[in-house]
């Protein structure tokens, strides 16, 4: 039964320890967040289409405030039916070339200008958008890699403990001091390591997966190693946090930007109410015939249309005016969405963060004291086996809530910092 035992433990061993030292051989180098950050914001193809959208709609700037292109008119003016191309036999009869321009009331062509370029500062402000949540994606990506990583290594360590605990229960069985059911529950608390090791092993390549896509590189590039880290001091109040965000979210100004491009437009729609202006010139060539001397002509005109089509005209201001309603609502909405969720992620902070510094000075160092008491106190046959595993797995789940708070601290300030637009480290 004791060789039965051992030839289990070693194979567990070699099964273990085969994957890891594969994963040393191929680890790659240490991974700085800023640089992946920038690298999301310089290769991401959903970005680079919505700065294409952006460089679209500026480029209508110019085009909305440009004059219409002028119209050249070419023509026969009075010719004899009975001989079209004799232009000799009728005094009357011209040869004309005219040019006219349309021309839109005073200030029409600067308003259409501004509508654009407020339409074209939505999109600029939603690029700007878009970059704060692939930043806030790339880090808590990075952070949840860090977490899997800590939770690995936790794992590797427990495993090192387990093997402890299994010579220690066939030390005290051979003797006929243990139980050999001890060492059945060491094997198989080890095999639980192994199996969370493997499951840990597939999320964390989920996740280099998921931080690829966001960076735009081969799904196949590993992610390096994520370093230890220690918690910024945090002092901003929530009335701070919202000052910022007033300042810097880019929704809010993608939303302002809604309603000038409206306020603008019902100034518009109020200048259709006057006419526009279409100036002719025509010059007209005429032959020597019938006595006449055949002197050229000229004729110089203006045409205007009469605005008189209230119905639409007033639809338009109406139109201007529910687009402006609209967007200020949305924007009350949006700064009401912006102060609930600063309020709750800084309780969310305080809270992981209190419970960094309890896991930090009582509970872990606690833990490891009641782990190594229990551990003596197996040796001399005070304490029995289901004890000990007992205080091995209660060290283990407190050392991965540790990291676990660690990580979604950094996430929850990424997700404060893409909500008010700026980064608060």
């Amino acid at each position: 039964m004791k060789y039965r035992l051992l030839f289990l433990y070693l194979s567990l061993t070699l099964l273990l320890s085969a994957p890891a030292v594969h994963a040393d051989q191929a680890s790659p180098a240490i991974e700085n967040l800023d640089q992946l950050v920038q690298t999301a914001l310089a290769n991401n193809p959903e970005l680079k289409s919505s700065s294409a959208r952006w460089e679209m709609y500026r480029s209508r700037i110019r085009q909305a405030g440009a004059l219409e292109d002028p119209m050249l008119m070419l023509k026969i003016q009075n010719g004899v039916v009975t001989d079209p191309v004799n232009f000799k036999r009728d005094g009357m009869t011209q040869k004309v070339v005219g040019i006219s321009q349309l021309i839109p009331f005073a200030g029409k062509r600067q308003l259409k200008e501004d509508i654009a370029a407020a339409e074209a500062e939505t999109y600029r402000w939603s690029v700007e958008e878009r970059k704060l949540e692939l930043a806030r994606m790339v880090r808590e990506a990075y952070y949840q890699v860090y977490f899997v990583d800590k939770s690995l290594g936790i794992i590797d360590k427990n495993i090192r403990i387990l093997d402890d605990f299994i010579t220690l229960a066939q030390t005290k069985y051979s003797v006929g001091q243990g139980a050999q059911q001890d060492i059945y529950k060491a094997l198989l608390e080890r095999s639980k390591m192994l199996d969370m090791k493997i499951s840990l092993e597939q999320q964390r390549r989920s996740l280099e997966v998921n931080l690829n896509s966001l960076l735009n590189r081969p799904q196949t590039t590993k992610v390096g190693a994520i370093t230890d880290f220690k918690l910024a001091p945090f002092t901003y109040t929530p009335e701070q946090l919202l000052d910022i965000a007033e300042e810097n979210r880019p929704q809010l100004k993608t939303i302002k930007a809604q309603i000038e491009k409206g306020r603008v437009g019902h100034l518009l729609a109020q200048k259709e109410s006057y006419p526009d202006f279409n100036v002719s010139f025509e010059y007209m060539q005429r032959d020597k015939a019938m006595g006449s001397d055949g002197s050229d002509m000229y004729s110089l005109g203006v045409t205007f249309n009469l605005p008189i089509q209230k119905e639409r005209r007033a639809a338009m201001r109406a139109e201007s005016s529910s687009e402006v309603n609209m967007a200020s609502e949305e924007l009350s909405g949006a700064r009401n969405t912006i102060s609930s969720g600063i309020n709750d992620l800084l309780a969310q902070l305080e809270r992981r963060k209190k419970l960094i510094d309890l896991y930090t000075t009582g509970i872990i160092p606690q833990a490891e004291q009641s782990l190594e008491s229990a551990v003596i106190g197996y040796r001399v046959n005070k304490v029995d086996f289901l004890t000990l595993l007992d205080n091995r797995v209660t060290l283990f789940n407190y050392e991965r809530e540790y990291y676990d708070s660690m990580a979604d601290y950094q996430m929850k300030l990424a997700q404060l910092e893409a909500l008010v637009g700026k980064e608060l480290r």
